[in-house]
């Protein structure tokens, strides 16, 4: 059996962190390849390694002087080193890197230094073997991750190798250039290998204990997700469940590698399992509550809509040649309505307006702001009667005003617009009616 381990910023912030993941490693033989972040804040205050990184390099492309705040992160370095006893010194690589920074060698190579440098003392702090990350995951000329090329390259690489670090986050061009993958793109490093070495697990260790049903900012103590599918967790990822990236999914997915989400500073906790598919029960009819603010809707009425063939099309195309993508378009019979990212759209509304005008000719045009979308998700809901009046329902007695619906045919999840005012009470009163009152 073969586990892939993926260690997150805050896991990997301090020698003491590290010395938790030795642990863990160590606890199961399982866990033979691991991918590290870079270095997270140690406490609130604390910056990420990352974050120094881009402000550094931005000194550099600046033509300023950058060798104090190269210094900060050489010293992060340092502590790890020492309080680990390591017998290891990254004068070299950090030669290298400051000869990068001066010669302008890209923002992309300079934050991919985070996660190579912690691969390093990683790797001699378990004796693993170190496998840069842009030696075997490839990017397209056109900077698109080349998930076929990097599989067969990733898989012969360690094919027949015990144990492994390949660092997350970033991989190469074909010229050897580094490009990386969207923030937190560790844990799509960690989903690729995995699918490479056909893993029977991929463990992504983090700072919390798995899926929550709904964001701790807004529900105190809210309940955890024992077992989550592929799709809810895409759902919910998309509108900002931030535990794991969305895209992360892809690689596992296709072979059918379960995931499970688990929390490096209470190791014992069973954590989340992410899978394909599951005959287990969610404890609620919903699995999760996710949201986000931000949105305005575009609401284009024209008489007789539905009996002219190309009407939605011609509408969306106002918004694909001014470059904004769309999130929601329900609709009626003569009304189309398209949620939009605000800031996005702001700058070019009267562009899009008059463009719609052009290629649609409706009969009106109206605009609303400062609108958020909740996704309710949940594939306890397709075999429970009454899961979209109760949802209504538990608004009404909030006194939230519901702007949209939009439920897809597979159930799974319903969406609702509500004002940006009334998000944090709107996702109260829904966690209310499903778990509170379930209890």
């Amino acid at each position: 059996m073969k586990k892939v381990v993926k260690f997150g910023g805050s896991s990997l912030a301090s020698a003491e962190q590290f010395i938790k993941v030795k642990e863990i490693i160590r606890r199961d033989d399982q866990r033979r390849f691991v991918v590290p972040s870079a270095p997270g804040k140690r406490f609130p205050e604390d910056g990420k390694v990352t974050d120094m990184l881009y402000a550094c390099y931005a000194l550099a492309e600046e033509g300023k002087d950058f060798e104090k705040e190269l210094s900060r992160i050489r010293a992060r370095y340092q502590e790890i080193i020492d309080g680990l006893k390591l017998d290891l010194s990254l004068e070299e690589e950090f030669k290298v890197i400051e000869k990068q920074f001066s010669e302008k060698a890209g923002e992309n190579y300079a934050a991919s230094r985070g996660e190579y440098l912690n691969g390093i003392i990683m790797a001699a702090y378990l004796g693993y073997e170190f496998v840069d990350a842009a030696d075997v995951i490839r990017f397209a000329p056109d900077g698109v991750f080349d998930s076929e090329l990097t599989n067969r390259i990733l898989g012969e690489r360690l094919a027949g190798t015990e144990h492994a670090v390949i660092p997350g986050f970033y991989g190469a061009y074909e010229d050897g250039r580094i490009r990386t993958f969207s923030r937190g793109g560790s844990d799509i490093t960690g989903s690729i290998v995995a699918r490479a070495i056909k893993a029977d697990v991929y463990e992504n260790w983090t700072d919390v204990s798995g899926f929550l049903i709904a964001d701790p900012k807004i529900i105190d103590n809210p309940e955890g997700i024992d077992t989550i599918t592929y799709r809810e967790l895409r759902e919910l990822s998309y509108m900002g469940a931030g535990v794991f990236h969305e895209e992360a999914i892809f690689p596992v997915r296709r072979e059918g590698i379960p995931i499970n989400i688990r929390n490096t500073n209470d190791p014992e906790a069973a954590g989340t399992w992410i899978v394909e598919s599951t005959c287990q029960k969610s404890r609620y009819v919903i699995t999760g509550i996710a949201g986000k603010k931000g949105f305005c809707s575009v609401n284009i009425e024209k008489a007789m809509m539905n009996t002219e063939i190309g009407f939605g099309r011609k509408v969306l195309q106002a918004f694909e040649d001014n470059g904004i993508s769309f999130e929601h378009v329900p609709s009626g019979i003569d009304t189309m309505t398209v949620f939009v990212h605000q800031d996005e759209f702001m700058d070019k509304e009267q562009k899009v307006a008059s463009a719609i005008h052009r290629l649609a000719d409706p009969d009106s045009i109206e605009i609303e702001a400062d609108l958020a979308l909740i996704a309710v998700v949940g594939r306890g809901m397709r075999s429970t009667r009454g899961t979209a009046g109760r949802i209504f329902s538990a608004l009404a007695h909030a006194n939230v005003n519901v702007k949209m619906i939009d439920q897809g045919s597979s159930e799974l999840n319903i969406i609702i617009g509500v004002a940006d005012d009334d998000f944090e009470t709107a996702i109260r009163a829904i966690y209310t009616i499903f778990v509170i009152s379930q209890l």
